[in-house]
Parts: structure tokens; sequence; C-alpha cells
């Protein structure tokens, strides 16, 4: 391990953001009245100077309410924290995990062959694409047909069987990539512990032709392993009417990605069939792993080395670009103003694109799971505000669902507007696909100016509230609009890639660890203890309230 990155990642209290001279002063700029309508008025050049580009992704940040001075103060706080430091720790294998004393190397996963990174003795780019050298010839047996289950057929459906990052990660890329698919091969994603999820799936498919992926970090989450039992169950009861035997059963219809490979072999998952991940990678980041699989299987190898390679492009934009146009850091930093200085507690992801349908659900993962912390890397309580409640849905859907809010509501919510200028190109004879994309757009660049500007908008708009206060629209939402040339395996790499290190970017401002999630530990562990209570029917001690719900299930068990 290379000490003085470990020193630079975990050992920086003394120029902490709280101790910095530019947090009071950003506190104080906080408190000033901010008009997007004034600023816009004042500054004719603003779009120019706040905005930014890397690669296929274009970033207009000047519907935000900042000005010169704020962003000055942002860039001066990202310095006095060290943010370039803790850069390098992260990309060059440090242990920015302090609680679980190890790194988060998600940003090797997807590393060229030709790169090298030794972490504590370990050849760690060596190891990935070795792991990825497995996914490829796994994927390409499924493909090709040459994969056969128990009764000599070839595989027609795979079901991932995760949770969390095991499967929002893959579902969301598996979803908006869709249309690169070139097999005829079906993906399917369970994730549900009730089997509510699993049970209407199974009806629909074929025991002999079904090949199942258990992805899970430790082989021990319940969620999933719950799941997987009753897949093995499923699939034994046609496989003895047809002489079956168990062994072909888990050799022929399980694949099993875990960092736990005992437990794999425990299981019944056959050695060749286990992919590798590693402790240093955590679940809401392993979608470039192996946790990849069933999307590799779906789009082909070379696609999913197309994602990996706009990751690392961002990667790359990431660690050389200078903070005023480097897009993570703007992205994070303007996060820490609205959440941490402007007191917005919302933030709402809106993608105009049906592709990227999953994408609000994986970053809501990302970012909640990741920064919903309240002590700093040497255990002291924080005593601002850190990560906002995050949520998102497709933007048309959304302006019939929850954009009455984001209007007339009495809460501020930050927005972060995503679209692709390019789609359907390949469709020039179809004018009404086209016509749906432009309405979309018009859409996304039309609900970002009512939000910022409000019954300034229009005229006519703002004569009618003038008499029917129903009718007025407040403005003054602050939102980032996020283009994309074209939503390609490239593009979505990067601007998955773009919210990761926002993420890290939060979390070195307010000196949390974002790669630990002891939150969900403590009702994991409950769940057990109360598990044990429902089965054996005797009496526990449990808190009153649990108690009585407990006694009206046994009621009606």
């Amino acid at each position: 391990m290379n000490n003085t990155l470990h020193h630079k990642a975990s050992n920086n209290t003394a120029n902490s953001a709280r101790r910095s001279e530019y947090w009071p002063q950003l506190q104080q700029l906080a408190e000033q009245k901010w008009s997007l309508a004034t600023l816009f008025a004042e500054d004719k050049a603003r779009t120019t100077r706040f905005s930014a580009q890397a690669g296929a992704i274009y970033m207009d940040y000047s519907k935000q309410c900042v000005d010169e001075t704020v962003l000055a103060g942002l860039l001066n706080l990202a310095d006095s924290c060290d943010l370039q430091g803790r850069i390098e720790a992260l990309l060059q294998g440090a242990m920015v995990n302090t609680s679980e004393q190890r790194a988060a190397l998600h940003t090797a996963l997807r590393l060229p062959a030709t790169a090298e990174l030794n972490v504590a003795d370990q050849d760690v780019v060596a190891d990935v694409h070795n792991s990825l050298a497995q996914v490829e010839r796994l994927s390409q047996r499924i493909r090709s047909g040459t994969w056969r289950g128990f009764s000599g057929k070839a595989i027609t459906d795979v079901v991932n069987i995760g949770v969390g990052g095991s499967d929002l990660g893959p579902l969301m890329a598996a979803t908006a990539l869709d249309e690169w698919a070139d097999t005829d091969i079906v993906v399917h994603f369970v994730s549900n512990m009730d089997g509510s999820q699993l049970d209407n799936l199974l009806k629909r498919l074929n025991a002999e032709t079904t090949l199942f992926i258990i992805s899970s970090k430790s082989f021990g989450t319940v969620d999933t392993l719950s799941n997987a039992k009753t897949a093995l169950s499923w699939l034994l009861a046609t496989a003895t009417l047809r002489a079956g035997t168990q062994d072909s059963v888990l050799r022929r219809h399980f694949i099993g990605i875990s960092a736990n490979s005992d437990k794999m072999s425990a299981w019944g998952i056959h050695p060749e069939h286990q992919l590798q991940l590693w402790e240093w990678v955590g679940g809401r980041f392993s979608l470039w792993s192996a946790i990849g699989l069933a999307l590799a299987i779906r789009i082909g190898m070379p696609q999913f080395k197309a994602l990996l390679a706009g990751a690392h492009s961002m990667d790359e934009h990431f660690a050389n670009a200078d903070f005023a146009d480097n897009l993570p850091v703007l992205l994070g930093l303007l996060a820490v103003w609205n959440s941490t200085f402007l007191q917005i507690h919302a933030h709402t992801v809106l993608p105009y694109d049906g592709r990227l349908s999953y994408l609000p659900s994986y970053l809501t993962q990302l970012e909640m799971e990741s920064n919903g912390k309240s002590v700093t890397h040497s255990g002291e309580h924080i005593d601002y505000d850190t990560c906002p409640i995050l949520w998102g849905e497709i933007g048309s859907n959304a302006q019939h669902a929850f954009y009455q809010l984001l209007h007339q509501g009495t809460q501020h919510v930050s927005c972060d507007f995503i679209a692709c200028v390019r789609h359907y190109s390949d469709e020039a004879q179809n004018a009404s696909l086209q016509h749906q994309h432009e309405l979309s757009l018009a859409n996304c660049l039309a609900q970002s100016r009512v939000l910022a500007f409000g019954n300034d908008t229009l005229a006519a708009v703002t004569i009618a509230c003038d008499a029917d206060k129903y009718k007025h629209y407040r403005g003054n939402q602050p939102s980032t609009t996020l283009l994309i040339d074209e939503l390609t395996p490239h593009s979505l790499g990067a601007l998955v890639a773009l919210y990761e290190h926002k993420v890290y970017v939060m979390a070195s401002i307010w000196d949390i660890n974002p790669f630990d999630q002891w939150g969900v530990e403590m009702g994991k562990e409950m769940a057990e203890t109360v598990y044990q209570a429902l089965q054996q029917d005797s009496n526990s001690q449990f808190d009153t309230s649990t108690e009585q719900l407990l006694q009206h299930i046994r009621r009606l068990s």
C-alpha cells in the first residue's frame, strides 16, 4: 500500500472543509437572496461561462444559483480539502475506505490491459483482465449456443439474481443499451426477497433453457440466496422428471459471481463457473466487473468493453482536467452548494429518454448509500447537511406525476435534466419517431426554463397569474442540464462514471467515507432475530409495537 497516499486520503482533518476559511464565506454568500432571473438579466454571457464539456457530454449549469464569486469560493474550498490529492489517492489505490481499511478500486475495473497498478503486492490490472477474459469465455459460450442445459438444449433466457448494486447496475445498463443487443437470448433481473418477481418470471420460462447468475459479493445476502434456492428447486422439479441430477442442474444452470469462492462452492457452483469479485469493489460500483455478465451476454463483449472505455475516459478527465472545467468536480461542488449551504434537501434526476428509465434508481443507491453519512473519516459527528434525498423518473412521466410539487410546492428541489441530442438517426424514414424525440427534447428544455424563471418565461402567463394565484409559478428552482451526443455504450459508461466521481467529490468536501454502508447492517441483523421469533412462535422481548405486529401475523398465519 502506498503510505503517502494513505496519509493524504484519510488524515486530512487539519485541512477539512469545515475548518477552511472558505466555508464561512460560502455560508455568507448563501444567505443572499438568489434570483436566477436576475443572474441571467445581469450577465448576457452567463451560459458560456457556466458550461463545460467532456467527450460526448455537455453540461450547462447556468441555471444553478451561483455566480463567479460562489464558483471561485467552491473551487477554493475544493483546494483547501486537497481534492486533487484525494483524487490521486482514489485512482492510485490508496486506502480511501478508511472504516474498512481498504482501497476502492472500481476505476481499476476499466483500466486498459497495458496500464500498471499494484496495490499491496497485487497486480490489480492483471487480476481484472483475467476476470474479464473469463466473462468473455462464458458469455461467448452462452451466446453461441455451446452452453447447454440439462436436457441438451441451448440457453434462451438468463436470469440475474442479485440485489442492490448486483442488480441495479446491470439492470440499468441492459435497459439503456438493449438496442445494441445482437442475440435472441433474453436477460431478466430478479431482486425482490418476497419471491413475487421470481414466481411471475418462472411461470413464463422453460427450465431446460434457463440459466441463472447468482450475483452476491458476500454470497451470504439472504435476499439473493432465497431467490437462488427457489430457482434451484424449480429446476430440480423439472429435471427430476427427465432423469436429471442435482449436480448436472447446478453445473449447467448456475453461474456465481462473488468475492467468496468457498461459499459459492458450498452452495454448489462449479469452480469453472465462478467469477471473481474483490473486497475493494463496493456493490454499487461493481457494474464494470463480472457483475456485468448479464449485460455482456446481451450486447456482446466488444460493446461491454466500449462501456468500460467510456468510463475510463471520464476517469482520465476527472484526473487531469482543471477543476473549473472538470465535470465531476463541478457537479459535486454544485451539489454541496445546494445541500449544505443553500439548504436544498431534495434532488431529482430527470432523464428525457426512456432508455434511461432505471438511471434514477441506480443513482439513488449510488448517492444515498454512499453519502448518507453523519460522521467524518475520524468519527466526529457532523453539524452540517450532507446527502440530499434523491429520486427521479423519466421526464415525460415525471411531468404528470411530481412536477406539480417542483413548480408550485413549498419545497426547494435541485434537478438534473438528462437528454440525448441524437436518437433514431438510423430511422430517417420514420418521421414520427424523430418527431417524438424532438418533442421530448423540447419538453426537457422547456421544463428547466420554467423551473428557473417561473412566470417570467411568458408575459401572458405573468398577466394571467396576477389575476389567478393558482397559476403562479415561482421559479428559482436550480437545475443542471446534461446533453449527451447520443446514447452508446461508450457515452453511457462516461455518464455513470461522471456520477460516481461526483459522489466522491461531495464526500471529499464533507470529509465522509462514501465506500462503506454500515447503516444497512443493523436492520439485516435484526431481521434474522425477528425471523427466528416468527418461526418459533415463542415469547420474545421486542418493543411493544413489534410484539403486537408479530401477534397479528401469527393469528393470520
